[in-house]
This record gives C-alpha cells, structure tokens and sequence, in this order.
C-alpha cells in the first residue's frame, strides 16, 4: 500500500518533473554507440566526448557578452564591499563549492578570497555524497541562503543546469527580495521549452528582478548527466566571471584560450588509464585516488560517478555495514578528516545541523568521510590500487599502476588547469563505467530515481527501451507504478531501469 501511496503522490504532479523536452535531457547524435565505443573501440569513444567537449566550448563565445555583464556585475558587488554567492544542486552545487575553493587558493587576490561563498543542496556533507532529495524543495535554497548570512549587499549566482531546480529557484528568488543586487540565473536550456515544461521556471524567466544567462550549448554526451558539457560551461562562465571582475574585457580572449587549451591538449592517453581501471573494477579490486593540489576537482568526478551510475556511494568510516565504494579520496599530506577537509575547502567545512537532517548532512556525518591519510589505512583490508594526481615542473600528472601521463598546463591559470582536469576525469569515468556496462547506447541504464526528476528520468528510459525492443508505446503512469514496485526489492547492484523494463 506504501509503495502505491508513494507512487499516486508522485504521479500528482508528475507533470511539474517531466523534463524530456529539455534539451539537457535529449540524446546527443554524436553518442548514440557510446557504450559499444567504450567496450571495443577506446579510441573512437575518446573522440567522440572530445569533439562533444569541443563544440560545447566553442558555441561559448557567442555567450562572452553575457558573461562580461556578469563578470561586470561581480565586480562591482566586490568593490562596494559585497560578497558573491554561488548555490547549485549536484553537479552545479559541486561547481558552485569548486569556485569558492579555488578563490581561496589564488584565483582572486587575498583579500577578496573570502568573499566569494559556495553553497549546495544538502550543505559542504552532499560535496562527498549526494543528497538530491534537498533539491526538490525551494524552502531549502532560502533557507541555507539566510543561515549563511546573505544580505542586501550580496550577489547571488544561481546555478541551475537544466534551469528548474527548485532548490535553486527558491534561493535565486528569496536573494531578489533580500539584495539590492538583482541575482543572475544560470542555465543550460532554450526559455521558450523551459517555460513550457516548467511553472516554476517561467516564474523566474519573467521576473524583470532576476538576470538571466542562458548557456544552452546542446544534449550532453550521456543523456542527462550534466556533470558532463553542462557543468563544465557554467563553472567556464561563473569562474571568469570571478577571476576577471576587475577587467571584464578580458572575457572573449579567456574563453578562447581554454578552449584552445582543452582541444590542443593530447587526450590519447585516456585510452590507457580508462582500459586500467575497468580492469581492476572487473577483477574486484578498488582505486584510491590520491592528491594533495587537485582534490576538489578529483572528489567531483569521483563521487558524482555513485549516483550517476548507481554504484555504491563513499562509505562513512562511523557508520558499519556499507559496502566498499569502486573508489576513494585520499589528501596524503593530511593525518585527520578535520585536517583533510580544512584542507580541501581552505576552510573549516559549513555543514546543516537542522533536526531533520543532521543524521545525513551534519559535521559529524561529514567527519565520518575520512580522506586524509588514514583513508589508506581504511583500504587496507582492500586490493587497491592508487590514481595519483600530482603536480610535477610541466603540469598536472596522473599515475596510475605503472601508466604516467603529464597534461601540459604549466603556467595556465588555476581554473583552466581544474576545468582541464575535469574534462579529462570525466571523459576517463564516464568510459571506465561504459566497459562496465553502466550504460546502453547514451542512456544512463543505472540511473538512481532519489529524487522527482531522476524519478521522470527513469521512466521516460524505460520507456524508450520498451518502445525499442517492442515497438510499442508504454504508459507512462503504468510505467512509473511498476519502477515503484521495482525499487521496494531492487537490490544493491541492480540496474532500475533494465529490472522495471524486465517487470513490463
């Protein structure tokens, strides 16, 4: 009956989450074989996500106008005395966290560090394990956006991928009656099929009080994980617009280098470190990755691979009984989880102590992700190896087994050395998962239903395979009712989409 109960109330307003339209959500054309790239022809794979990497940067300079106003705005906000804000769910809360670590580490001057801030869904605990079920609840975004001190000299960016969070929206909302600053709403999606799709977004499109930077730049290369080409343009776009507010000019020239960086670069290499660590995950063995300058960046891709591909999520050191995650972080340099994470975010850690979430995203609960040192000792027990990214005199150098590889990015910016390395990882996981066959095709088989737009998105899957393999058309409440049944027995290692599919 509770599984019944819980279906009737998604289905009652089911037609808030149906994001298929959006064209984050569409198949790419040039991923349509992903999966069987990834499996028997590396190469190929490598270049497909390159030259879907590539037209994503590329379509950014038509966007340089926007950003420079962007960058502009930041700027003034910082002169008056102002702090920038930056909140986003998932991937863009990541980004958003991201920003605000690499301020601190030098991107803007010393004094200005401190006042770039970072917030996601779920508070500093969802950067390590997500927590998406925040993101449904615009109450929330207000919420941590008053707890962290936002005022009227503030400015809010408003990150958003596909351009309907609700988290998002409620805290882009709540900073235009709060600021005299107008809040910027970053977004990856067409207003007139955004609009369309969802209410509450039409909302923000027309309210004159909120600005507005479309960053559309197509499907992604796996669909729906904007992880991927979506995330990598808005921490393109925010993370100029932080590090040239003082010369907004600067804008078109920098958009062009990174892109020039990212496409000149050698990805060949890739083929080796993915072909490597598939392996080891199909033999039973683990990976710990291992880094001291590059660890916001690497914990991004790491952990957003758990709910991407329904793999088990970073185990808690304090709470027994979870299975291993494929793969851990590890600061070597630390020797306590206080010290790691200090160390990781340039800061001591922000987490939500409300009663209601304490259990899942207070600073104990944090603690309890230890990634200093003692992370080699909690493997221990483990066949791993470890992915270590260094910095060596050319650049950032990656290590695996007895594979080396070197980018070339010595002397590039901090944020075009990050924003490199995240296109490189998750090229690397978004294969390593393919030969694991985490994916069919470019739809996300594995997909984990934690919230009402992943619930839409894995019935709009099933769907898809259904009409593929039967040629017929399945109804969708038909179809959301039985993934329901399905998830109540659905065990660790088991893909939602494929057993409901199997279950019709």
């Amino acid at each position: 009956m509770k599984t019944a109960a819980n279906a009737d109330e998604f289905l009652s307003m089911a037609d808030q989450f149906k994001l298929g339209e959006l064209v984050t959500e569409q198949p790419h054309p040039l991923t349509e074989t992903l999966s069987e790239q990834a499996q028997h022809d590396l190469p190929r794979a490598i270049a497909t996500l390159k030259e879907v990497d590539r037209l994503a940067l590329e379509q950014m300079a038509e966007y340089a106008g926007g950003i420079t106003e962007l960058a502009t705005a930041v700027g003034e906000v910082l002169a008056a005395g102002g702090s920038v804000y930056l909140c986003g769910c998932g991937a863009t809360g990541r980004l958003s966290l991201s920003l605000e670590t690499l301020s601190r580490e030098g991107m803007l001057l010393p004094e200005l560090a401190g006042r770039v801030v970072g917030f996601m869904a779920g508070g500093d605990a969802a950067l390590i394990r997500s927590l998406e079920g925040f993101e449904d609840f615009p109450g929330y975004g207000e919420r941590q956006l008053r707890e962290l001190g936002f005022t009227e000299d503030d400015l809010l960016l408003a990150i958003t991928e596909g351009g309907e969070t609700p988290f998002v929206i409620g805290a882009c909302e709540a900073a235009a009656t709060l600021s005299r600053h107008a809040p910027w709403f970053l977004y990856c999606n067409p207003d007139t099929v955004l609009a369309r799709v969802a209410e509450r977004s039409r909302r923000v499109l027309e309210n004159p009080t909120i600005r507005k930077l479309n960053l559309t730049v197509g499907p992604m290369a796996l669909a729906g994980s904007t992880r991927m080409q979506a995330s990598t343009v808005q921490m393109l776009a925010a993370g100029l617009a932080l590090e040239h507010h003082a010369a907004p000019e600067k804008i078109p020239a920098a958009l062009a280098a990174f892109t020039r960086l990212a496409m000149e670069t050698d990805w060949s290499f890739i083929e080796e470190f993915t072909a490597e660590e598939a392996r080891r995950y199909a033999e039973g063995e683990q990976v710990l990755y291992e880094t001291d300058d590059y660890g916001i960046t690497v914990l991004t891709d790491t952990t957003e691979r758990a709910p991407t591909f329904s793999l088990p999520a970073f185990e808690n050191t304090r709470l027994p009984d979870q299975p291993p995650s494929l793969c851990y972080l590890c600061l070597p340099q630390t020797r306590s989880a206080d010290e790691a994470w200090a160390t990781l975010l340039h800061r001591a850690p922000r987490c939500l102590e409300w009663d209601e979430c304490r259990a899942v995203a207070g600073l104990e609960t944090l603690l309890g992700f230890d990634i200093s040192l003692k992370a080699r000792l909690h493997r221990a027990s483990e066949t791993f190896d470890r992915f270590r990214v260094t910095t060596d005199e050319k650049g950032v150098a990656l290590h695996l087994g007895g594979l080396r590889h070197t980018l070339p990015v010595a002397g590039a910016p901090l944020l075009h050395r990050h924003l490199l390395l995240k296109l490189i990882l998750n090229t690397h996981s978004t294969l390593v998962m393919g030969r694991l066959g985490r994916y069919e095709g470019n739809l996300m088989t594995w997909v984990k239903p934690s919230n009402n737009k992943l619930i839409d998105r894995a019935v709009r899957y099933i769907r898809e395979l259904h009409h593929r393999r039967t040629g017929q058309e399945a109804d969708y409440a038909q179809t959301a009712r039985t993934l329901y049944r399905i998830r109540e027995t659905l065990a660790p290692d088991e893909a939602i989409v494929l057993k409901t599919l199997e279950a019709m």
